[in-house]
């Protein structure tokens, strides 16, 4: 099942003017190939969405481990330890080791990494999430609060391009 909010339609935009700052994390293993579509199960989606909901009014943050083939294995949850958590996100460096170190012991790569835009109705990144996105390879994910459902969008960004795509990922109910 293709997940997606109230438009579901490819985008190439240049960033909007709003600054934030970004997560910043090690590639673990070889690149998430492009061609390949996120996959998560319900319950993995449902862990990033209450996520989101919990450090509401804040951003949440944190990354998605898994393998080469898109198959999302453990979310790993970050502190958001920004300056104003309200309006950007930093993932606490500890939390980052820690999910690097799980995902090497565990065979896992980085496929995502999500966060949130807490007022947000069809989130898009920001000039500062693609400034910052180190990742190419990664998904982004971007978790909205400001409608009546959630809304999770996601992206492949190029920070060198300064551009960014919308993607599709699956939620399956099928897989754990």
């Amino acid at each position: 099942m293709v997940r997606g909010c109230a438009s579901n339609h490819e985008k190439r935009n240049k960033p909007t003017d709003l600054e934030r700052r970004s997560l910043s994390a090690h590639q673990m293993a070889e690149p998430f190939p492009s061609d390949r579509r996120l996959s998560l199960s319900r319950a993995q989606f449902d862990q990033i969405v209450a996520h989101a909901r919990e450090a509401d009014p804040h951003e949440c943050c944190g990354l998605i481990g898994g393998v080469r083939d898109g198959l999302a294995h453990t979310i790993y949850r970050a502190r958001n330890i920004a300056t104003d958590p309200l309006v950007s996100y930093e993932a606490a460096p500890e939390d980052l080791f820690a999910a690097q170190r799980a995902m090497r012991e565990r065979g896992q790569q980085l496929l995502a990494i999500y966060h949130s835009h807490p007022r947000a109705n069809d989130p898009e990144p920001s000039s500062t999430d693609v400034r910052l996105a180190y990742y190419p390879s990664a998904v982004y994910l971007i978790v909205g609060l400001g409608g009546n459902e959630p809304c999770v969008r996601a992206f492949r960004i190029s920070e060198r391009e300064g551009l960014w795509e919308r993607v599709e990922y699956e939620v399956n109910n099928d897989i754990n």
